[in-house]
């Protein structure tokens, strides 16, 4: 049986600290799904295709990585695609409480679903979308908390370069 897991978020932008997540997770898991969790009410900091079109370009050329949307639970969403694990990252304690109290009401509404917790590793720790939007914001050079080979003139709209 193939061991899929959903690794869910907004990836408002995706982060390097995300990119290390999904490729230490294929260590564990034969595919993972990035689930890009769609809020009508939420307007994002990237347009949701863009946003879309630069996790797609992250993984591209990785077939066990695939990046789909959703709009209801997570947990059914595992259902609906055959995953049976919620992939999620720990930076912080602070995290973990967050993380655990959301893994232990997704426990209850489908048992079958089990959360994997991966620690950030140490050069992500303090990486975080909220962060690298700020950066980005104030048209800084957030390069370094991205993954490699982004396009950033094309996704974000200048050349931290020319700056």
């Amino acid at each position: 049986m193939e061991r899929i897991a959903v690794f869910p978020g907004s990836f408002d932008p995706i982060t390097a600290g995300h990119e290390s997540l999904v490729s230490r997770g294929l260590n564990i898991f034969d595919k993972i799904i990035v689930g890009v969790g769609v809020n009508a009410d939420k307007h994002g900091f990237l347009p949701f295709e863009k946003r879309l079109e630069l996790i797609k370009s992250v993984f591209k050329g990785n077939s066990r990585v695939m990046v789909k949307t959703y709009e209801n639970l997570t947990v059914d969403f595992c259902i609906e695609n055959g995953a049976s694990h919620i992939l999620r990252g720990l930076r912080t304690s602070a995290d973990f409480e967050y993380e655990r109290s959301i893994a232990q009401v997704n426990k209850t509404l489908r048992p079958q679903i089990d959360t994997v917790f991966l620690l950030a590793l140490p050069e992500f720790s303090s990486v975080s979308s909220s962060l690298v939007r700020e950066v980005i914001h104030y048209r800084g050079d957030a390069r370094k908390f991205l993954p490699l080979g982004i396009d950033f003139e094309y996704f974000f709209g200048y050349n931290p370069d020319n700056q």
